[in-house]
Parts: structure tokens; sequence; C-alpha cells
């Protein structure tokens, strides 16, 4: 039997240092699931793993990308699914770590089947969206799907203003003519392994003291600097991110080098609570405080071998 210890928790939690350990533990490699560690141009400001890190452990999906392509979570979830299929023949456990809530459970449960879209209709829906923004992409989801949108307002709101997801959900009912739920859980995916997942936490306090640290350290690396080769192609999806986005801010002199990191640790703290919210959904999941001891981990890892063999 295979199994992928799955590591889920907020950003600035201590997930990479617990998979190494656990790496190197069970002699396995490590899947990055953050969708912003993909992109070889955003090493800073994505707390991508320090070079003694990535040489502690093989790792897949770190900086694999540039921000110039094209890359959806549908890509990564072929591409994860073949690279496990893969590092199972040498081994029946690996580890998956990230606080991408999506790209995990892409790997996870996998995604639904849904029709090709016609490409005129995605381009007058860009088109569209240029000119009325994301107001224009809400209503016309409230109108075809009134009842995904509802569930959207009471259970994630944050995707009400997420352009990318709610573009693909107008494209999808305007092109089938059918409501973008309608195509939700009829697709049964599969998988060759068994999920052991752990989430790490911690005290919100102490969340963000970790959090405000490490927004400090980021700018002492040279934040600033890789933010400002960026700069020109600041309007590319895969920079629309916090701690590019408030820095872009300040080089567009539209606020003081200081406002923008309070509002990277600001919008940093709620990002994290966000991922919370989506993980605390995850299903057996097992939960460990962030300074937990390895040990009890590995022997919590341990005993879902024998539950699953027995």
């Amino acid at each position: 039997m295979n199994y992928l210890i799955t590591i889920i928790g907020p950003t600035a939690i201590g997930k990479t240092s617990l998979s190494i350990a656990l790496a190197q533990h069970f002699g396995c490699d490590i899947l990055s699931c953050d969708s912003r560690q993909f992109f070889k141009e955003m090493r800073i400001g994505t707390a991508v793993p320090t070079e003694t890190e990535l040489q502690a452990a093989p790792h897949h999906f770190i900086q694999n990308k540039s921000i110039f392509e094209s890359y959806s979570v549908g890509d990564f979830e072929q591409e994860a699914i073949a690279k496990l299929d893969e590092l199972f023949q040498k081994s029946n456990v690996q580890i998956m770590v990230g606080g991408s809530g999506l790209y995990v459970d892409a790997v996870l449960k996998g995604f639904d089947d849904f029709p090709e879209i016609d490409e005129n209709i995605r381009r007058q829906i860009n088109a569209d969206f240029e000119q009325l923004g994301i107001a224009y992409l809400q209503q016309e989801l409230q109108k075809s799907d009134p009842e995904y949108y509802q569930k959207l307002t009471a259970e994630n709101p944050q995707t009400l203003q997420n352009p990318q997801r709610m573009k693909r959900f107008v494209e999808v009912s305007i092109g089938t003519g059918k409501p973008y739920s309608s195509f939700i859980g009829q697709k049964k995916n599969s998988r060759n392994f068994t999920p052991i997942i752990i989430g790490l936490e911690a005290e919100r306090e102490v969340m963000y003291d970790r959090i405000n640290q490490r927004v400090g350290i980021m700018m002492n690396e040279g934040l600033l600097a890789e933010t400002e080769r960026l700069y020109a192609n600041k309007q590319l999806n895969a920079l629309q991110t916090v701690g590019y986005r408030e820095l872009f801010d300040y080089f567009d002199g539209n606020t003081s080098l200081d406002f923008a990191i309070e509002e990277i640790k600001k919008n940093t703290r709620r990002f994290a609570k966000r991922q919370i919210t989506w993980f605390k959904r995850t299903e057996n999941a097992k939960w460990f405080d962030y300074k937990t001891d390895r040990t009890a981990i590995i022997e919590h890892i341990k005993s879902q071998f024998i539950i699953h063999n027995s």
C-alpha cells in the first residue's frame, strides 16, 4: 500500500522543516504544493526553502516554472500524480507539503470534468471583465448559478473576489448553458495512495508573531530588490501575490515603504486565517501544535500504517 504523508497548515508555521525531518526519517521525497513556489523568479517573497533545506531531501515542484508560463491547478494535478506514480516505484511512502489548499485537494481528490469552452466566449468574458471589473463576474454568476453564488457567499466569500476563478465559473455557465455547480461531483477520481494528513497549528498570537518575523527576514534578504526586478511584469497572474502587490504599490508611489511592509504583514495574517478556514475542513486530518516533538508525529504516522494494513 502506498502512503502520501500530507502536511498542511498556515504560512510560517513550520511545514518545511517538518517535511524535511519526515523525509529523512522515512527515506523519501517531498512534493511542494505551494502555488507560488513553482515560479523561479519569485524566491524570497514566496519563502522558498533554502539551499541547505533543498539539499537535505529531494524536492519536486519548486521553482520549476516561469512566471511567463501558463500553469493551472489542473496542470499541477496531472504532473504531481505522474511524479507520485514514479516515486512510489522507489518507496511506498512519499510526502506532500504546502499551504495552497486548492492544490492539495487537486492531488488528494482530483477535479471534476468540465467541457471545453469556446475561446470566443473566454475572450469576451475577459474583455467584459477588463471594462466592468469583478462586479460584472459576480452578477453573471449570481444570474447563471444562484445556488453556487449563495454557497460561496456563505462559505468562501474571498472566492467572489478572485478574478481567475470567477471567470472560470462564468465561462462554464455561459459556454454550456448549465450552472457551473451542475458539473461538480460527477467524476470520481481514483488514487493509488492512502493520504495521511498532518496539520500544524499555533495560537493566533504566536502565528501572527511568526508571520511578522518572517516578513522582516524577507526584507533583510532582499525582497525589495526582488520585487523591483519583477515590477515591469506586475500585471502577470503569478505576481498577484501578497508580498509583491504591496511593494508594487510602493514603486507606483502610492505608499511609503514602511506602510507597504506593514500591509504585507497584515495581508499575510489575513491569508493565514483563510488558510486555516480552508484546511480545518479537511477530512481525517490530525492536528498538532507546531512545537510538537517530531517523534510524536512520526509515531502517529506509523500508527496509521498499522491501521490501514490491518
